[in-house]
């Protein structure tokens, strides 16, 4: 059983962050943080990403 979405949640928690609006970035950012370093993730919000993931995952705007 994946412990997913209640990580995801507590990233959206101490992001400061809530709602449906941002379910799915949590979601992916949690998958960035569980693969092996290091990690470079394409995305277009770049703000909402870093505060999710922090300085562990490289972040590249498109």
């Amino acid at each position: 059983m994946s412990t997913w979405p209640t990580t995801a949640s507590a990233m959206l928690i101490s992001a400061g962050l809530h709602g449906h609006k941002y379910a799915i970035d949590a979601a992916v950012a949690e998958m960035a943080l569980r693969q092996r370093r290091p990690v470079v993730m394409l995305t277009s919000d770049i703000d909402d990403m870093a505060k999710l993931c922090g300085d562990r995952v490289r972040l590249v705007a498109v």
